[in-house]
């Protein structure tokens, strides 16, 4: 255990901007224990504050960057991909896009503190044509808020920190298979609940083709754009009734049941 946090001490600004990019960047890696270990290590001036600050805060907006202008150009489609490297249930693209509908480019401010919602709010923040200034000032401000919010606990619970390092280090190699146990874990619920949330939503599908295909041979068919109001490409299907599915219960009276009904919803 020792070795690993020397590794993280001579290492750490490059090891932080880089692991903090590749979580930014959708794997499902967390990053929380090496903000506080690395506070822990400013605390004894084994790294330098501002800089840990600085490496996380860039390996952050790089990616959030990057994912911002993927959502602007392929909308929802670059939050699809997201929850499934991140092996995050699709449930958290309607969550997010709940809340960012709310609150507006204000969400990115708590975004990072919410799992399942912090990889997906830049993507979105793109796709609804928020102002990009706007979108680095607050993606900018919520990112240093919660990278400073875990290496200031690290500070402050350092003796703690090294407690819990040495009794790791009694343990010896147990540890190291204790951790990479629970990390496998962590992985595998992460993949079952997305597993599970599939199966939950698994009705009768069509494809976009076989509808067109539908509508070509003239069958009575209702399509219902169940999809968020961030969600502009209209020309998907012009004659589709929009309801988003918040709205559903006050106007479900709008869609007629004398036929077949596709909902639209990805």
């Amino acid at each position: 255990m020792n070795d690993t946090i020397q590794f993280v001490a001579h290492h750490g600004y490059l090891l932080l901007f880089f692991w903090l990019l590749a979580e930014q960047a959708a794997l499902p890696i967390p990053s929380v224990p090496l903000l506080l270990v690395s506070g822990a290590l400013t605390r004894t001036g084994q790294l330098n504050f501002s800089s840990v600050i600085i490496y996380a805060l860039a390996g952050c907006l790089i990616a959030d960057n990057v994912w911002f202008r993927l959502g602007r150009r392929y909308s929802s489609k670059a939050v699809q991909f997201i929850c499934k490297m991140s092996l995050e249930p699709d449930s958290c693209v309607r969550q997010t896009e709940n809340i960012f509908i709310k609150y507006g480019l204000r969400s990115l401010l708590v975004s990072k503190f919410i799992p399942g919602l912090n990889v997906v709010a830049a993507p979105l923040a793109g796709g609804s044509g928020a102002n990009y200034a706007r979108f680095l000032v607050f993606d900018t401000l919520g990112s240093l808020m919660w990278i400073v919010s875990y290496v200031l606990a690290g500070y402050i619970f350092s003796g703690q920190l090294e407690q819990a390092a040495g009794y790791a280090g009694r343990m010896g190699s147990g540890f190291v298979v204790i951790a990479v146990c629970t990390f496998t874990v962590w992985i595998a619920w992460k993949y079952f609940q997305r597993r599970r949330f599939v199966k939950s939503v698994n009705v009768a599908r069509i494809s976009a083709d076989e509808l067109y295909a539908m509508l070509s041979a003239g069958s009575d068919v209702t399509i219902v754009d169940v999809r968020s109001n961030l969600i502009h490409d209209e020309h998907l299907f012009p004659a589709a009734l929009r309801i988003p599915t918040e709205d559903l219960p006050a106007r479900h009276q709008e869609i007629p049941r004398d036929r077949e009904i596709v909902l639209c919803c990805t």
